[in-house]
């Protein structure tokens, strides 16, 4: 599977109409981005389904799920549409499994007590699963959500790679120790072109918000050497730098550079607004970064 180096991630995928989610895709595709990523999480569409349809409307780039939670389908289900779209879309589908946080888990009734060995049964599953299913001719990378070193040794033994997330290039780095030379590792890193640095940081800790409540995140971080201080008033400005890329293109530039230096195969990259995700903003900014990233 040829990606490239660059890829993009972003919610509206997953929650913008159809046809509008198709236009994003497809100008994406045209601009050289060489990954997109359809998420799972409240109020999105269903992710596999998703990645069929702008699969449908592009012809070249590679959809990946970031992330399908295991909890959602069984693993017979998830065998069985990681099938049917490496069959229907050689070489352009990257299925990313993770186990999701405790809060969505345990509002669905389930038990978040134990989530490396849920994913490790989960994976046992899928592979019984996949025997009485037809092979496809380019069966799609199996990725999973990883941070810490027992996620990511599991990703290392038992699927192609890992897919990370809220991360800084220095987690890059500790990722690929784990994983070692022969497995994907895709990080996502958020960006956004400004170069104010107090309306940049206001941008990051917006984004941040949401993520500085689940302990997944904070306890990955506390490993990075970040504190309570760095958590506390919506994430210290070291956090927002480290966390966000923020500036010219240029600036934007060298931190997917910092990733890829570290180790990464591919880095998908989170186009932030002031607001809220904004997908046409999103693109515009995709735009204006497609020539410094080389695409």
């Amino acid at each position: 599977m040829d990606i490239g180096r660059v890829g993009v991630w972003h919610p509206m995928i997953s929650k913008a109409p159809a046809e509008e989610a198709r236009r994003a895709a497809a100008t994406i595709e045209e601009l050289g981005y060489g990954s997109l990523w359809v998420n799972e999480g409240l109020g999105s569409k269903e992710p596999l389904t998703m990645s069929a349809v702008l699969l449908a409307a592009t012809g070249r780039i590679a959809v990946g799920t970031g992330i399908a939670n295991l909890w959602v389908r069984d693993a017979t289900a998830m065998a069985a549409g990681r099938a049917a779209l490496a069959d229907a879309f050689p070489g352009r589908f990257l299925l990313g499994i993770g186990v999701s946080h405790a809060p969505m888990v345990t509002g669905r009734g389930h038990d978040y007590a134990k989530p490396l060995a849920a994913m490790r049964s989960y994976l046992d599953a899928m592979d019984h699963a996949a025997q009485a299913l037809p092979r496809p001719p380019s069966p799609a990378p199996r990725i999973l959500a990883a941070l810490r070193p027992r996620m990511l040794e599991l990703s290392r033994d038992r699927a192609d790679g890992a897919h990370t997330y809220f991360v800084p290039p220095e987690h890059t780095a500790q990722a690929r120790h784990v994983l070692g030379r022969d497995r994907l590792l895709i990080p996502e890193q958020a960006v956004v072109l400004e170069t104010d640095p107090a309306r940049a940081r206001a941008i990051a800790r917006t984004h941040m918000a949401y993520y500085l409540k689940l302990p997944n995140y904070l306890n990955n971080l506390r490993e990075l050497g970040f504190g309570d201080d760095d958590f506390a008033d919506g994430g210290s400005n070291r956090l927002a730098d480290a966390i966000v890329a923020w500036g010219d293109a240029d600036a934007v530039t060298k931190r997917v550079q910092a990733h890829l230096d570290a180790g990464a195969d591919h880095v998908v990259i989170q186009p932030l607004s002031p607001e809220a995700p904004d997908l046409a903003d999103a693109v515009t900014q995709l735009t204006a970064l497609a020539a410094p990233l080389g695409l």
